[in-house]
């Protein structure tokens, strides 16, 4: 570009200087002529427009002859630069058996160059590795899978290389590549298959449940959750007798024990096994079913068992007027075994520490070999164990409840000790007590006792038993009145007698004092108060102790012949007591 002021006469008086962007460095001018060069090639996508200032001076005066110019230089494209993927590699994934035309992922590619300015900058994408399995749209960048039926278990990796070309593509263009790795990702579309139809396991009779036999597996070309089995018992004679259980690490199947085995009924099991997906993708059950079944072959291998009772406890009863080696019951045992050991009972001596009972050891009879009580003891918990006569190492233990039965071999009794009173202004058929009884025995009935006065005290009591019929009694008073003085207390006999069989009964005795109470019948004093004489002693008193003197004089004095007359003649004295002002005295009625 030339820059030339109307001032300028060509004599070489004036100068053109340059400022501005670049100004004395990227461009130059020259003073003498005005011409503007570039120092060096100019990039339009580095800078695209410079804005300079000129001006001519007098070279002499060194002032501008024409005010300051400014003018703008446009740097015009040329296709210098190739499209730039974003990425220099893609990674996608797309799920196997898809469709034809499903989106797999989008790559982009920039131009540097002028879009808006001849096809410098227009973008096209085209595929140069990756077919016949993908395709990609020229004008998006959009990759499509464009193979039907693409199958992971075959090939999983895929490399696809896309070019992005500008100029439209025209011949000429500049382009850049990028690589994008897509890995189809599975879906269930493999059955799970058992690499045989058959599979044979040994297991001794006398593994508990739960007890694992054999591991069985089907093989799933898929992975993850798709390979996931679930195996199941459909059918076959041990249905019942076997499970499975899926490892979830390892995927295998577990055969275990699901019942107690026994060689003597049944030797060999044959189950029927199956394998499937839990997870199914119904779009592909057109393949067929999603499992796989086998034949299990299960032998079970006989063991030496120890004997058998025929139940898991036996209950017996015995009365407790049983008398020695009487026989309680008996209890059973047989080597489950094809051999048929014989076998012999003993009893656990930790469980019949007193050797109450006894076995017979070859029929299993129990008896007693000592007496019992059932109010002592009445239940006998013991262990008989049975024992292989061949292998004494077999054995095994019953357990055995004896529940001796009662009999009516206790008299009731009071159930507490009775002491009463009775006030001396009681009335006739007055209740100055209630009595109650206890037995140590149990009949079946239950209790029904009866009372009544002993016979020696029957007649001419002064109280009467009232039996209420209800396991109780009341002692009623039969007079009007008692004197603390003349009687100040009374033993009163009672008998109680069981209605079983053989009956029982026996005797109790009530102590009844005579009180003085007040008006609502509240014990106030139970002690005869003596009546005073200058003597110091009451009338009874005195006239006791001189029918005592007068008996122990006529001992003494009467001849011998005489004295069988009076041996035996009650003397009182002793029952005297001088110590306090009253005199006591006690009957048995």
């Amino acid at each position: 570009h030339q820059l030339h002021s109307d001032q300028d006469r060509g004599d070489g008086s004036l100068k053109y200087i340059l400022s501005g962007d670049g100004a004395g460095d990227l461009f130059i001018i020259n003073e003498n002529t005005g011409d503007i060069q570039a120092t060096r090639r100019l990039d339009r996508e580095e800078k695209p427009v410079y804005i300079l200032r000129a001006q001519a001076i007098n070279r002499r005066t060194g002032r501008p002859v024409e005010p300051e110019s400014e003018f703008i230089i446009k740097i015009h494209d040329i296709n210098d630069n190739e499209p730039i993927f974003t990425k220099d590699v893609y990674t996608a994934t797309v799920p196997e058996m898809s469709d034809v035309g499903t989106f797999v992922v989008q790559v982009t590619a920039t131009d540097a160059d002028d879009p808006t300015y001849g096809n410098s900058a227009k973008v096209v994408y085209s595929i140069l590795q990756g077919q016949p399995y993908f395709s990609v749209e020229s004008e998006t960048g959009i990759i499509k899978t464009a193979l039907l039926n693409m199958d992971r278990e075959n090939r999983e990796q895929y490399q696809v290389v896309i070019q992005a070309k500008d100029m439209g593509g025209q011949m000429g263009g500049l382009s850049g590549t990028t690589t994008v790795n897509i890995t189809l990702t599975d879906v269930n579309d493999n059955p799970p298959r058992f690499p045989q139809s058959s599979y044979q396991f040994k297991t001794p009779e006398s593994s508990p449940p739960g007890t694992p036999i054999g591991r069985i597996k089907a093989s799933d070309a898929d992975v993850g959750e798709n390979a996931e089995i679930e195996y199941s018992i459909t059918d076959g004679e041990g249905l019942d007798m076997f499970d499975v259980i899926t490892d979830q690490e390892t995927q295998e199947g577990i055969i275990t024990v699901k019942k107690l085995l026994d060689f003597e009924k049944k030797k060999v099991y044959t189950l029927k096994v199956e394998a499937s997906n839990p997870h199914v993708e119904p779009r592909f059950l057109y393949l067929g079913p999603f499992k796989d079944s086998a034949t299990v072959r299960i032998v079970v291998e006989d063991v030496d068992e120890p004997p058998v009772f025929s139940k898991l406890a036996y209950v017996l009863q015995i009365r407790e007027d049983a008398q020695i080696n009487t026989t309680v019951g008996s209890v059973t045992a047989q080597d489950p075994d094809a051999a048929r050991n014989p076998v012999k009972y003993s009893v656990d001596r930790h469980t019949d520490m007193d050797r109450i009972f006894n076995i017979d050891s070859g029929n299993g009879s129990i008896f007693t070999s000592k007496l019992l009580d059932r109010e002592t003891l009445l239940w006998h918990n013991i262990t008989v164990i049975a024992t292989e006569i061949n292998n004494p190492k077999q054995s095994s233990r019953v357990p055995l409840y004896i529940k001796v039965l009662d009999v009516n071999d206790n008299a009731p009794e009071f159930a507490e000790f009775y002491e009463t009173f009775v006030c001396e202004k009681a009335k006739a058929d007055q209740l100055i007590q209630t009595l109650r009884a206890v037995d140590k025995d149990d009949p079946h009935s239950g209790h029904k006792f009866s009372f009544s006065l002993a016979p020696e005290a029957a007649i001419g009591s002064n109280f009467t038993i009232q039996d209420n019929k209800d396991n109780t009694a009341g002692i009623l008073t039969r007079r009007n009145g008692y004197n603390r003085h003349e009687m100040s207390t009374y033993l009163l006999p009672v008998v109680i007698s069981d209605n079983d069989y053989p009956v029982q009964s026996s005797t109790g005795t009530v102590t009844v004092r005579v009180c003085a109470c007040d008006r609502l019948g509240n014990m106030q004093s139970c002690h005869a108060e003596a009546l005073i004489h200058p003597t110091g002693l009451s009338t009874g008193a005195l006239v006791a102790i001189l029918l005592c003197i007068v008996i122990l004089l006529g001992k003494l004095l009467l001849p011998a012949s005489y004295l069988p007359l009076l041996r035996g003649t009650p003397c009182f004295c002793d029952t005297l007591d001088f110590s306090a002002s009253p005199i006591k005295a006690y009957s048995m009625i």
